[in-house]
């Protein structure tokens, strides 16, 4: 029953149509392709987040790989706030010079692996 009142309700909403914004990422400032395109936990969800920010997959892989979910959720829970640390300061001064499609892995710091 659910089912047939969840498919009414969805052929009654307008359909979207496509919009050619261009996404920006509120960490590096580049636009973001689709084939790029995260979505950030604002706090992750294993300490109770649910907002979410669309990030480059690059950028998203940095935060993680910097810092640990307790510091995310307690400190580092805003685009803005993570902009201003001075690791990220050195990872956003060099991916700026990258193309927005750009894609490294990342690796774990060694703060991160040892604790």
């Amino acid at each position: 029953m659910i089912g047939k009142i969840r498919q009414k309700l969805i052929s009654l909403e307008p359909t979207l149509v496509k919009s050619d914004a261009i996404l920006l990422c509120p960490i590096c400032d580049r636009a973001i392709p689709d084939s790029q395109k995260d979505a950030h936990h604002l706090i992750p969800k294993s300490k109770g987040g649910k907002a979410t920010e669309f990030l480059h997959r690059i950028c998203h892989k940095q935060i993680h790989a910097l810092f640990t979910e307790t510091e995310l959720a307690n400190q580092l829970n805003h685009a803005a706030i993570l902009r201003e640390h001075p690791d990220m300061q050195k990872f956003i001064q060099w991916v700026k010079g990258k193309p927005d499609s750009f894609y490294e892995k990342t690796r774990k710091s060694a703060r991160i692996k040892s604790s």
